[in-house]
């Protein structure tokens, strides 16, 4: 196809992904913002298990639409009139067993009261069983609630649920796509940029302690290096990098758009879900008719270019050097509309901005994209407090809610390689917005002529949403400055719930997405970017017994802080073992899961050196084949960004202290 044709997509349908009835996941009414409902992970229809693809050239999506948009009705012959909806009773005006007028947000009667109006979503039955699933979850969450340190009134933490998706999907305008548990609530707090009206458990803590580099300040791991090493150090190194030059002399070949597009929307749109398929026919029209010299459609249409251009080169580490990254003419192209479209503040100039600071993550430049998500948090705080989603029509809600996490889950990055934490960088306050944004639930087909097969998948994007909670509440309940100093004793029941939250995620997931729990190798990338992120999270959650045993020998012997410290060094050796792994999500987090690495090996790295620990890893052999490869990975590694090459310099270094330690004190069987 020529380049100034309009790009169609032809994707496979072929391994849709149905429930019981037939009825693929994708289409779904909206999940409101209203209380989370929690559903028992018994109660999902049965779902077939998609056929893994690999990372070639095969479609990464692991779940697909058919070909219809569920959303879409079909016309009819009759005149068809509005059906009269009864209105829906608030929980107060039903357990007094009064009329409810259905005001939103408040009824009449809790206006009165001044009580919290909560309206349950129609649909939604509970029967025994669910109520004293609820009520359990409520007694485990004021536990948790009462493990908090006390705060000033008017600003304690609310808990959430556990995370949970529902599965229920319905092709009628009325069903709904995945709702996840995560708490998201309905009032706006705080003003922008604010930060001390935060009070979710959930949302993620102003300070915290997971970062790699703290590792550096544990007890037997600080004598692995010879220099002061701090997060401080990234962001200066980082700083000092130049600046991201541009080839003017590129030209701008528009002859392979068909494939860019189709790979962008099979590979890349999966981590992202910003744009919308359906219709893209429009807006490629619109930047044909701009020439792609202005406007925010080009810009939109030449970072999907771009990123497709990406994803089909696999990871940029093994690119050859003297070689432009793929899909830089079509990046340089749009970085020239970027100055005009940064002085606008609407939603669509933040969804280019999104792109962009994609493909500056893609390019390892993590300290440009932080600056392009800040000018998007100030962009994205002013629109939700002038335009609040729920007041949008339906395809701008839906864009603004999709941005909005998109900007959020930027900003707080997979905890063991935190994108603020790492490199200590200051909140935008975007967070405080949190609570009263919905959970996107599928765009709906704009256009009559869109592509027929084209998929608009959610369940990473949400269930990375939920995961990215958790691993909120466990800032919070674990590493936050107030429970930092938390006794072993007193870490039990948190540390068993925090678990058995994790656990509740996994089943939760859609049968394609779940992934085995074996040591194999997965062909599916999305399934292995899960497995990983999954067993980082359960590293973090059991960590501080690593710590506690590297302080005090002693408490190895206990039995209970023994199998704990086992299941996080399992955790953390799950993340190192087949290292090449980290390529499945070489777009996005290809930094990320880079300082990730960093922090499981000085981990792995201090357990060797304590008798105790030593004693439930692997043979020696197998750790330091383990540790040669990630520091061999890293090396390809070590051009792309300046904390890179000082990580791999720092694990380097580290590598042959710990084997001179283990010469010089004979702990090596």
């Amino acid at each position: 196809m020529s380049g100034t044709g309009v790009p169609q997509l032809s994707i496979n349908t072929s391994d849709a992904v149905t429930n019981g009835n037939g009825i693929s996941n994708g289409g779904g009414a909206r999940r409101t913002s209203q209380a989370a409902s929690v559903e028992p992970t018994s109660a999902r229809p049965d779902v077939e298990r998609a056929d893994s693809q690999g990372p070639g050239d095969q479609p990464m999506s692991a779940v697909s639409q058919t070909g219809t948009n569920g959303r879409k009705r079909s016309n009819t012959d009759g005149v068809e009139y509005p059906r009269r909806r009864a209105t829906i009773a608030c929980e107060v005006c039903r357990s007094r067993k009064s009329r409810c007028d259905g005001s939103r947000p408040k009824c009449r009667l809790c206006i009165e009261l001044n009580a919290e109006c909560i309206y349950r979503e129609p649909g939604i039955k509970l029967d025994a069983g669910d109520k004293l699933i609820l009520e359990h979850l409520n007694r485990i969450e004021s536990l948790l609630q009462n493990a908090l340190p006390s705060t000033p009134p008017g600003s304690g933490m609310a808990m959430s649920a556990s995370p949970a998706i529902s599965h229920s999907t319905n092709l009628s305008g009325d069903g709904r796509l995945a709702q996840l548990n995560i708490g998201v609530g309905n009032n706006l707090t705080g003003g922008m940029g604010a930060w001390s009206n935060i009070n979710n458990i959930s949302s993620m803590p102003k300070n915290h302690s997971t970062p790699a580099l703290n590792l550096l300040q544990w007890p037997k791991i600080n004598h692995l290096v010879s220099l002061p090493y701090s997060p401080e150090t990234l962001l200066q190194v980082e700083l000092e990098r130049p600046p991201l030059q541009f080839n003017t002399s590129m030209n701008l070949d528009l002859s392979n758009t068909n494939a860019y597009v189709q790979a962008y929307f099979e590979r890349v749109n999966v981590w992202y879900a910003v744009v919308n398929p359906y219709n893209w026919t429009s807006l490629y029209k619109t930047a044909l008719s701009q020439g792609f010299r202005t406007g925010p459609e080009s810009c939109v249409v030449l970072l999907v270019l771009a990123l497709g251009q990406a994803s089909t080169r696999g990871s940029i580490s093994r690119i050859p050097l003297h070689e432009d990254p793929p899909g830089m003419s079509y990046f340089s192209a749009a970085w020239s509309l970027l100055p005009s479209l940064m002085t606008r503040t609407t939603m669509l100039s933040a969804q280019c901005m999104i792109l962009t600071s994609a493909y500056l993550f893609y390019l390892v430049r993590p300290l440009e994209a932080w600056t392009l998500l800040s000018s998007i948090s100030m962009k994205l705080q002013l629109l939700l407090t002038t335009n609040p989603p729920a007041l949008l029509p339906t395809s701008s809600r839906e864009l603004s809610e999709r941005v909005f996490w998109n900007a959020l889950l930027f900003e707080s990055v997979f905890k063991s390689s935190d994108l603020l934490a790492e490199l200590d960088l200051p909140h935008s306050g975007i967070v405080t917005f949190e609570e009263s944004i919905g959970l996107p639930c599928g765009f709906e087909i704009e256009d009559e002529d869109s592509p027929a097969g084209v998929r608009d998948d959610l369940w990473y994007f949400l269930a990375e949403i939920a995961l990215r909670r958790l691993l909120n509440r466990v800032s919070h309940l674990i590493y936050s400055e107030a429970n930092r100093e938390r006794s072993i004793s007193s870490l039990g029941p948190i540390v068993g719930e925090l678990d058995y939250q994790l656990t509740q995620w996994y089943e939760s997931l859609p049968l394609a997405l779940q992934f085995p729990h074996n040591r194999v190798q997965l062909s599916n990338p999305i399934q292995t970017v899960l497995r990983l992120r999954y067993f980082a999270c359960r590293t973090i959650i059991f960590r501080p017994y690593i710590h506690a045993v590297l302080k005090d020998e002693k408490l190895g012997m206990d039995t209970v802080v023994r199998e704990n410290c086992r299941k996080c060094l399992e955790a953390c050796l799950r993340q190192l073992e087949h290292i090449t792994e980290h390529h499945a999500g070489h777009m996005p987090y290809l930094w990320q899961g880079a300082l990730s690495m960093v922090s499981q090996s000085l981990l792995v790295m201090g357990a060797t050196m304590s008798p105790s620990l030593a004693a439930v890893l692997p043979p020696a052999d197998n750790i330091d084949k383990m540790l040669k490869d990630v520091i061999t990975e890293l090396q390809h590694y070590a051009h792309l960004a300046p904390s890179l090459k000082l990580s791999l310099e720092l694990v380097t270094e580290a590598e042959e202290r710990r084997r001179y330690f283990l010469r010089e004190s004979g702990m090596r069987l």
